[in-house]
């Protein structure tokens, strides 16, 4: 299990080199998470985000506020639920997507070299066992 964590480690530390590199400094690559669901779903309660990105509503939130600060979501209180809050994406934030959909197009690149397809194949075979091992 320590190789995972260790690939797990640099797949972070890759998008966050690809983010300083974009000038993106202070995004990290839990921010990018959120950018991708958001830009998927268009909008998302704090509960479903924090689902989606496999972490905690406090930890979620943090994530989400450094978001917001910067000018990249927007929060809003739920219209038939005013407990719940809804994120969405701003303008500005509607422009990194694009960005990480490149970091993400880059990291597979570069994870895949010398990969035979098959072997791909197999690998992504095997690793969805193990994550449903693990559910």
């Amino acid at each position: 299990m320590n190789l995972i964590s260790h690939l797990h480690s640099q797949s972070q530390d890759f998008i966050n080199r690809q983010l300083s590199a974009q000038g993106l400094k202070e995004l990290a690559s839990s921010h990018g998470k959120i950018i991708y669901f958001l830009s998927q779903q268009g909008q998302m309660s704090l509960g479903e985000l924090s689902k989606s990105i496999n972490r905690d509503k406090s930890t979620t939130t943090v994530l989400v506020r450094k978001l917001e600060v910067s000018g990249l979501v927007e929060l809003k209180k739920d219209e038939k639920d005013s407990r719940k809050k809804i994120i969405t994406l701003t303008r500005e934030g509607t422009k990194y997507t694009k960005v990480m959909e490149e970091i993400s197009r880059q990291l597979l690149v570069t994870s895949w070299k010398d990969f035979k397809p098959e072997e791909q194949t197999q690998l992504l075979s095997y690793l969805t066992k193990l994550s449903e091992n693990l559910k």
